[in-house]
This record gives structure tokens, sequence and C-alpha cells, in this order.
């Protein structure tokens, strides 16, 4: 083999909404090796993402020096064309179709809809105008309240829109749900509730689901159709991958949290047990891996809002900078050294805001009997590392402020979060948590090895 020449087990594509990466891997059977990365732009609003990824391919080899590069398999990670959208409908919000959306969420979706009850004649026109990727219907626990979630059945297979629908709801109910989709030509598959019983959830025969119906039927979204012409291995939503690189590490981590702040949204997963003494005083059941993602925050399309959030006069003094006159010309990427301080400093808002959503609290109520505590929402406090991903978070000059930031939030005392100074810093330095993530569906082992070398520990 010459020295122009780069034979790879695998070519891993994470091909994002404005960027598509390609990374290569090597000895994945033995002695694994990260080659190298390349990128260039997505091109899936020109209707074929391909040419981005031939693209990104094209500049890993000049990288490389190598254009004989030549690889075994190819994997991807996908969130263009709006990433995996899909609609969620149960029967209680605060219990099913919470349930519903969790698995939704973990499996990596951007859910647009979320419906609690029986569908209305508003509803139902929402999701024909909306018309997500995927459908999850849940509704009543198992031998529990059947009319609401067959109802929601009728509605969403009368819509008649083609789309995949995963029934997730009381079992008892699944073959009639089964008859009525059938009967009407759309698609359903049928697996086990979500909540099957009070206070339990089973999320991850949905989650599982859901990946492997975003792998069959990606090929419908815009720009999307030849990508299983290049791609053999598996695709999985991008958020959905990071989750897997996630759920690799919590062995060999404990528990964690990762932050992804992107353009857009800002992504918190966390794979935690959290302690007994929260456990006892819990209101609600919360999953073992759980994902938020914050559509309202984000260092380029929500900058604004962000900024709002922290005080344009606040930052312009903190900086020295005019924020209003920087964002009135503000880029997708950062270039100046003045955009890169402001941007460091959104994405510490950000990451702060969103992971202040995603950790729990526990409150105090007065009752009859006396003061009760109650634990709301997932219990971080025994985390012991934080991993940073993302362009924000890994690359940004600032960013360790910005990680500090997010290591110390819990200084009140007042969230189901560690201690200030407590969290390990750990950041993607490679940026390949999702690159990794897919590919441990086929090499656990490696992308193991792969991502903790990947993982570089940040002294703030």
């Amino acid at each position: 083999m010459s020295a122009r020449e780069v034979r790879a087990d695998a070519l891993v594509a994470e091909i994002g909404s404005t960027t598509t990466l390609v990374s290569a891997f090597s000895g994945l059977a033995g002695a694994p090796r990260f080659l190298g990365q390349g990128m260039a732009p997505t091109t899936a609003l020109e209707g074929d993402v391909t040419r981005g990824l031939d693209a990104a391919i094209g500049d890993l080899k000049t990288r490389l020096g190598a254009p004989g590069l030549t690889w075994r398999e190819m994997y991807a990670a996908s969130s263009a064309a709006g990433g995996l959208s899909m609609s969620v409908h149960g029967l209680v919000y605060d219990m099913t179709a919470r349930a519903a959306q969790m698995a939704a969420l973990g499996a990596g979706a951007v859910v647009r809809q979320v419906t609690a009850g029986k569908m209305g004649e508003e509803e139902q026109r929402a999701l024909r105008d909306l018309t997500p990727n995927l459908i999850l219907l849940a509704g009543g626990t198992d031998y529990g309240d059947r009319e609401t979630v067959l109802h929601n059945a009728r509605a969403i297979a009368g819509l008649r829109l083609g789309i995949p629908a995963v029934y997730a709801g009381n079992s008892q109910a699944a073959a009639q749900a089964e008859r009525i989709f059938r009967d009407e030509g759309q698609p359903l598959a049928v697996i086990e509730n979500v909540y099957p019983r009070l206070d339990e959830l089973n999320v991850e025969p949905a989650r599982c689901a859901i990946q492997d119906l975003f792998e069959k039927h990606i090929v419908r979204a815009p720009g999307m159709a030849r990508i299983r012409d290049r791609v053999g291995g598996a695709i999985l939503p991008t958020p959905g991958a990071v989750m897997e690189a996630l759920r690799l590490l919590h062995p060999l981590l404990g528990d964690l949290l990762a932050v992804d702040v992107g353009g857009a949204t800002t992504d918190v997963h966390s794979a935690a047990r959290g302690s007994e003494e929260i456990a006892r005083i819990q209101t609600q059941p919360e999953p073992f891996f759980k994902r938020t993602v914050e559509g309202d925050l984000g260092v380029f399309l929500n900058a604004r809002r962000v900024a709002a959030q922290a005080g344009a006069e606040k930052l312009d003094r903190e900086l020295s900078l005019d924020t209003e006159a920087l964002l009135a010309a503000w880029p997708p990427v950062p270039e100046t050294e003045a955009q890169q301080r402001l941007a460091a400093r959104l994405a510490a808002e950000a990451g702060a805001i969103a992971v202040s959503r995603h950790a729990g609290r526990v409150r105090e109520v007065f009752l009859p009997e006396g003061r009760r505590r109650f634990a709301q929402g997932k219990d971080l406090s025994e985390a012991a590392t934080l991993v940073a991903t993302g362009g924000a978070l890994t690359r940004l000059p600032g960013r360790k402020a910005a990680l500090a930031r997010l290591r110390d939030l819990n200084a009140s005392g007042a969230l189901l979060y560690p201690r200030p100074g407590a969290l390990r810093v750990l950041a993607d330095g490679r940026y390949l948590m999702a690159a990794l993530g897919t590919l441990s569906r086929a090499w656990p082992e490696a992308a193991t090895a792969l991502l903790m070398e990947s993982l570089e520990e940040v002294t703030l």
C-alpha cells in the first residue's frame, strides 16, 4: 500500500443542518484508531445530501494526504432537514403523554406536537399541517382506559397521512388499534406500553423502535433520498447518537451529563441514578437516560433570545462590547475576537438555562400534617462528570469561563445538581461523540476506547 493510500475500517458521517463531518477509523477489531475528519457544507437544501457528503470525504482525503482513501463500511448520524420530527399523543399529560415524549426525546427526536386526552379537530388539523416523520401514540396503563387511545387511533389513522406510527399504549387496546390503522391502510408498529403501571416508565422499547423506524424512513426527508445508496450501516438521529455515546460512558464514569450548545437549540443528556434519599421523595418517575432539548436557546439562530435572557446592557458592561451592533450582523461561526467573546458568553448563558431546566428541584410544601419535602425532575446530585460537546463549548476561545459556570451552577443549592467545584469537566476535543455513538451499534468496544481518547480533561 502506497503512502497515498489509506484503508479505513469505517467512515461515520454526521450530517448536520449546516455542516457535514466525516470521521475515519481503523483497527476496529483490535487497536482502534481515529484517522482524521473532513468537513463540508450540508447540501440538503439542494435536494441531495450526498453532494455535501462527497465534498466532506474529499476534504478528509486532502487532510489525510490520501486520494486513494477506501473504507469497508459507512455509518451516519443526521439532523439535516430538521432532524427526526415527531408528534406525541397520550392520555394524561403528566403520565402517558410525558412518558411518550421522554421516549421520543431519548431517541433523538424533535417533538413538535404533544397532545393529551382525546384529540379534537384543531389538534388533528395541526397534525395534518405538521406532517412529522413519525407519530407516537400512547395512552392508558395496561388494563386501564382504552377509550381515549382508540379515539386517537381513529383520529390519526383517519387523516391518512401515510406517516409511520408507533403504538405504545394500553396493551389491551393494541389489537384494536392495529385493526383501525390497517383498515385505513396506514402503517403502525405495536410495542410495549411506555407507561404500563402508575409511576412506572418503560421508555426503552419505544426509543429503540423510533430509531429503527428512523433508519428505515430517513430517505423520505428532503434531500435524503440517496443516503441509503452511500450508507450501508446504521443511520441515527444525531441527538440519539450522542445519547448512545453517553450509554457507553456511564459504566466507566458513573452518573454524568453532556451539554451541547448549538446554533438553534441546546441539548442536555444525562445518565444518572441519583440518590436514594431523593428517590424516596420523588413525585414522578424519571428515566435513567434523559434528554431535553431547548428550542429557544442557541448561539446563532436564537442568539438574540439568549442575549435578552442575559440582559444586553449587562453583557455590554461585562464584555465591553456593543451587543446590539454585533448581533445585527451575527455570523453562523464567530470570526472576530469580539464575536468569539460574545458567543462564548451566550454559550454559557444558554447552557446554564438548559441545565437548570433539565435538573430537578426539591420543593417544600406546607400540609395540615406539617412541612413536607418533595423532589420534582431529574436527580443529578450524584453526577461526577460534565461532558462538553459541540463547537461552542469545545472550540470557542473563552469556553473555560462557560464551562466553569456550568460546573458551578448550583451555588444556591436549589437544584438537584452537584455542589460548585464537584464536577469533573471533560471536553469532546475531537468532536466525535455523535460519530462514536453511531459506530457503537456495530463496534461498541472500539467506540468506547475511541470515546475515552477523545475526552480531554478541562482544568478550570
